[in-house]
C-alpha cells in the first residue's frame, strides 16, 4: 500500500511540475489578463477524469460516495480558500510541488496550511467546524436530483470543453523548444516543454487511477484528496498516532520527491528564498487555505477536480466560489497602477519562479 501510494503521489508530482499545472495560475489569469487558456486545460482534466471515472462504475470497478452539500460552509471556505491561495502563490498541490522545487516560500505555505487544516478537523476550532459543516442539506449528486444519467452530463462536459480547447489551440502559437540534449524519451520527460491540454489529460487519468488503485492496495476506492492527508501528516507528528498514515498520507507525500525528480532532471530546482513580503503572505495564505478547505470539505483537487467528476454539488459550487474568491483576492492583493498610454507589466514575488510560479505581487504599469 505504502510504495504504490508513494508512487501515484510522485507520478502527480512529476507531471505537475514538467506540466507547470497550477489551478491557481488558472484561475487568476481569468480576473488578471483575460486567458483562459489554463482554466480550459483544468476543465480538460475534469473531463478526463470524469469519462474514466463512469467507465469504472459502470462497470462495477470501483464505489464511490458523493457527500451531501453543507451550503454555507462550502460557499464560505470555498472563497476562503480562493483567497488564500492567491496569497500562498499556489494552491495545494501547487505547494506540494514547488516545495519539491526548493521553493522554501511554498514549504512556508504548506506547513500553515497542513497546520490549520489539522487545528480545524482535530484541534482547538473542531467544533466550529464540525457544527459548520453538520449543516448539510440532502443534495448530493447532480445528476441524481435531476432525474437524469450522469453520461449525459459527461457527454455535455466533454462536448464544451473540446469547443474550448479546440477555440484555446487555434489562438495560441506552439511553445519554441529548447535544443534537445538527450534523446527520446528523456527529451520528453526533461526537456520539451509540455503542453496544458496533454499534462490536464494525464492529471485527469491518474485522478481517474487513484480510485481503483487505492481499492486494490488499501482495501477502499479513495480519489485524490490534499487537505485531509494533509490534517493527518500534523497529526501524527504531534501525538504519534499511527492509524492516521492511510492510503492518502503516503500520497500526498510522494508529491514533493516525484516533483524533485522532475525539477532536478530539467534543471529547474534551486532553492529559492522569498522576500519578507512574500514570506508573509505565504504564512498568511497557507492559514487561510487550511481554514477555507476544511470548510469547504476539499481543495481545488479534493473538490475541484475530484467532485467536478463525480457532478456532486458540493464539487460545482466549490469550483465557482473558489473562482470568485481568486478574483476577489486578485483584486485586492494585486495592485494596478494605471498611467495614459502604458502598458501593464507583471511582476511576481521574488522566489516565486517559472511559468505560473507564484501570484502577482504587483501590477507595474510601464510607459
Amino acid at each position: 500500500m505504502v510504495l504504490g501510494a508513494l508512487g501515484l503521489g510522485a507520478a502527480l508530482g512529476f507531471v505537475l511540475q514538467r506540466g507547470r499545472f497550477c489551478v491557481t495560475n488558472a484561475m487568476r489569469d481569468v480576473w488578471v489578463n483575460g486567458s483562459t487558456r489554463w482554466l480550459t486545460a483544468f476543465l480538460l482534466a475534469i473531463a478526463t477524469q470524469a469519462v474514466l471515472v463512469q467507465v469504472l462504475l459502470a462497470t462495477g470497478a470501483i464505489q464511490v460516495s458523493i457527500p451531501q452539500i453543507a451550503w454555507a460552509a462550502v460557499i464560505g471556505g470555498s472563497f476562503l480558500f480562493g483567497i488564500g491561495i492567491v496569497l500562498a502563490g499556489g494552491c495545494a498541490t501547487g505547494t506540494y510541488y514547488r516545495s519539491g522545487e526548493g521553493l522554501i516560500g511554498s514549504w512556508i505555505a504548506l506547513v500553515f496550511y497542513a497546520l490549520l487544516a489539522s487545528v480545524m478537523k482535530f484541534g482547538a476550532l473542531k467544533p466550529f467546524n464540525e457544527a459548520a459543516t453538520g449543516a448539510q442539506s440532502s443534495l448530493s449528486s447532480i445528476p441524481d436530483s435531476l432525474g437524469i444519467s450522469a453520461w449525459v452530463l459527461v457527454a455535455t462536459l466533454v462536448a464544451l470543453t473540446a469547443v474550448l480547447v479546440r477555440r484555446e489551440r487555434a489562438h495560441v502559437r506552439p511553445l519554441a523548444q529548447p535544443a534537445a540534449r538527450r534523446r527520446g524519451v528523456a527529451h520528453v520527460l526533461f526537456e520539451k516543454a509540455w503542453s496544458p491540454f496533454a499534462t490536464a489529460a494525464v492529471v485527469g487519468a491518474l485522478a481517474a487511477l487513484a480510485y481503483p488503485l487505492s481499492g486494490w492496495l488499501a482495501g477502499k476506492n479513495s480519489g485524490l484528496g490534499i487537505t485531509t492527508p494533509s490534517a493527518n501528516i500534523v497529526q501524527f507528528l504531534t501525538t504519534g498516532d499511527t492509524s492516521v498514515l492511510g492510503w492518502g498520507v503516503f500520497l500526498v507525500l510522494g508529491i514533493i520527491p516525484g516533483s524533485y525528480i522532475a525539477a532536478k532532471g530539467s534543471g529547474e530546482f534551486r532553492l529559492r528564498a522569498p522576500d519578507a513580503r512574500t514570506a508573509v503572505r505565504a504564512v498568511a495564505g497557507g492559514s487561510i487555505m487550511g481554514v477555507g478547505a476544511a470548510l469547504a470539505g476539499g481543495c481545488t483537487i479534493g473538490n475541484s477536480l475530484v467532485q467536478t467528476a463525480l457532478f456532486s454539488y458540493q464539487g460545482w459550487v466549490a469550483f465557482l466560489f473558489t473562482f470568485l474568491g481568486v478574483g476577489f483576492a486578485a483584486r485586492v492583493f494585486v495592485q494596478t497602477h494605471r498611467r495614459a498610454g502604458a502598458g501593464a507589466t507583471l511582476v511576481t514575488p521574488a522566489g516565486a519562479g517559472g511559468v505560473g510560479a507564484g501570484v502577482p505581487a504587483l501590477v507595474r504599469v510601464t510607459p
